[in-house]
């Protein structure tokens, strides 16, 4: 049996390791996802700076342009189409992706696909 505890330290295991090998930099940054109970959120980062350049989330969505929820796929296709433009308005075309240690499916995958329909390269 899987308590909570354990999921929680298997996902930070998984970002941990992953945050080894994905860094952003000023000409490709770093995508970072973070999916909660109740909504998603985007942010594009430059690890070097330490400076977060775009950023959207379902939150700030579900609030302007009236989705129903803020964690189904729906809401996270519309914040990847957010962060895809908002990234583009920064003069970022090309992103690292990095899930956060969270699986990609669902979400995280329609996020990512959505972005990339929106013009981002990763």
């Amino acid at each position: 049996m899987i308590t909570k505890k354990n999921r929680k330290a298997e996902k930070d295991h998984r970002h941990r390791r992953l945050r080894g090998k994905v860094s952003g930099t000023a000409e490709r940054p770093r995508l970072a996802v973070y999916r909660s109970s109740q909504h998603i959120y985007a942010q594009v980062i430059d690890d070097v700076a330490g400076r977060t350049l775009a950023a959207a989330s379902s939150l700030e969505l579900v609030k302007k342009s009236g989705l129903e929820k803020g964690c189904n796929v729906a809401a996270a296709e519309a914040v990847g189409a957010t962060i895809a433009e908002r990234a583009k308005a920064a003069g970022i075309t090309s992103v690292v992706y990095d899930r956060g240690g969270f699986i990609y499916h669902g979400r995280i995958a329609a996020l990512a696909s959505k972005a990339r329909e929106a013009g981002l390269e990763f």
